[in-house]
């Protein structure tokens, strides 16, 4: 298991492969809130080896094998922090951000404050800031401390993925025993939090990079047409892909979609 030691004290899990040849690039693979390195794993990360390219997945500060001593080092900031660091201490090859839901956001951030990258995959990112998306974050926190993982999830995921998948993984969903609540700093509470606080207003104009907007349209919940559109006008440099059976998690009902997308966006680059 190979961990990056931070100033604090505590550390990130990681794992870092680079690029076979001097043509490759590095994906950089920013998570969920609720997700860990390995879900880029093994269909994502293992196609776009098998292409000559290299990979950097690794974990927030409370995510699977990530250590935090202070229940508040799990914030929106300090993720971003924590990505420059580790991003400045490995110095990935042509390094390529590829960010999940607000891992997006995260991965534009860390590049607007410093973070070196070639291009952007951002997979169900984009959203304007309002009443709306605050009330539904401050909803998911509470249902954490209320009923756990297994609650968001057994609510949560008929509304942001596709009747495929749905059909195919309902069974394991609505099951007993009774839900249990988070205590408020247990990790997946903190990083609940910590989506609370994010600024989704951000300064799409200055990512002077090429980006990939990656939609899946069954996301009912997050995702909003016109939203999204003017978003990804105001991005520099900008394409889309709209999926329209699939929703929030395309890493897990379309994995090949990501792969797609990915290598499309380098030869973008080329």
């Amino acid at each position: 298991m190979t961990q990056y030691r931070l100033d604090d004290g505590d550390s990130l899990f990681f794992e870092h492969r680079p690029p076979d040849a001097d043509s490759g690039i590095t994906f950089v693979f920013f998570n969920a809130l609720t997700g860990e390195a390995g879900n880029w794993e093994p269909a994502i990360t293992p196609a776009l080896r098998d292409a000559g390219h290299g990979s950097l997945t690794w974990n927030f500060r409370g995510q699977k094998d990530s250590s935090f001593s202070n229940p508040a080092a799990i914030s929106a900031s300090q993720i971003v922090a924590d990505a420059r660091a580790l991003l400045a201490a490995l110095a990935p090859p042509r390094p390529l951000f590829v960010g999940l839901s607000i891992g997006g956001l995260f991965a534009a951030q860390a590049y607007l404050s410093g973070a070196a990258c070639d291009g952007m995959l951002l997979i169900n990112t984009l959203r304007t800031p309002g009443p709306r998306l605050d009330w539904t974050n401050r909803a998911v926190h509470r249902m954490a401390l209320t009923g756990g993982g297994r609650m968001i999830q057994d609510f949560m995921l008929p509304h942001i993925t596709g009747t495929v998948w749905q059909a195919a993984n309902a069974g394991n969903f609505l099951q007993d025993p009774p839900y249990a609540p988070l205590d408020p700093d247990e990790p997946t509470a903190r990083l609940l939090a910590a989506g609370i606080d994010a600024d989704w207003d951000l300064a799409w104009e200055r990512l002077n990079v090429p980006v990939t907007v990656l939609s899946g349209l069954c996301d009912r919940v997050f995702h909003n047409t016109t939203d999204v559109a003017e978003l990804t006008a105001r991005l520099p440099d900008a394409a889309s892909v709209a999926i329209a059976d699939v929703g929030h998690l395309v890493t897990m009902e379309r994995p090949e979609a990501v792969v797609e997308a990915c290598l499309a966006l380098v030869e973008r680059l080329r």
